[in-house]
């Protein structure tokens, strides 16, 4: 099952194309909300798998994902040190951290969480779903911790910050300057966060297998362009 990353700025259009290419692919779907709502809804999924008799249906992604968050907490546990993820609402915390706030995190603390585990878990989780493929992931460094695998396409969103702006101001309601404020903040962050983790510049088109420009097409344009890729790169999907 093919694995799709999906990365751009804010304003490019990504989270959209992406629901729309996995809608049409059959794929799942994970960015940072969905991560954060398995995460939550930790507890409840763990129990709904414990709970499944032979031939039950298989999990969902929701339940995948708790899985993989609940193996990366108990190897904490194992270690033995005193890990801030192990609290209540620890693990949701972290998956909810956008570019901005990851980037800030300290590089050591006793009791708050510190880059180190952010990337230790988003690892975890990346290369989890990869195992089983058949996924749409946005952002979180998944083209860097996935690169070099011939079964993922890696893209890249992208369109001018004149109509990125352009496209927050109408989005959020916001008069222009605000709404220049909102893109620049945004984008310095997704720089500081995946050139502190991951030691690359997002924006070089070398990391990606194909740009898509959406500043003159529609998304669900940009979607079948990456699905035409997908099939060029990985043939039979």
């Amino acid at each position: 099952m093919p694995i799709i990353t999906i990365s751009g700025n804010i304003g490019s259009g990504a989270t959209e194309i992406g629901r729309l290419v996995a809608r049409q692919l059959g794929l799942d779907y994970v960015d940072r909300e969905i991560l954060t709502e398995a995460a939550r809804a930790l507890g409840v999924s763990e129990r709904d798998i414990a709970g499944r008799d032979d031939g039950s249906p298989p999990p969902t992604l929701r339940e995948r994902l708790a899985t993989f968050f609940q193996d990366f907490l108990e190897r904490s546990a194992v270690a033995g040190a005193a890990d801030p993820l192990m609290a209540t609402g620890g693990l949701e915390t972290l998956m909810a951290t956008t570019y901005r706030e990851a980037a800030a995190l300290p590089a050591v603390g006793r009791e708050e969480l510190t880059d180190s585990r952010y990337k230790e878990a988003i690892t975890t989780i990346m290369t989890g779903l990869a195992v089983k493929g058949g996924v749409v992931i946005i952002g979180r460094g998944s083209q860097a911790i996935l690169r070099g695998r011939p079964d993922t396409l890696h893209v890249a969103v992208t369109a001018p910050f004149a109509v990125r702006v352009q496209r927050i101001a109408e989005r959020d309601a916001v008069p222009p300057e605000k709404a220049k404020g909102i893109v620049e903040e945004s984008d310095r962050g997704r720089l500081d966060y995946h050139h502190k983790y991951f030691k690359i510049d997002p924006t070089d088109a070398n990391l990606y297998d194909i740009v898509v420009n959406t500043a003159g097409i529609s998304h669900e344009d940009a979607a079948q362009l990456i699905v035409a890729a997908l099939r060029c790169k990985v043939p039979g999907e």
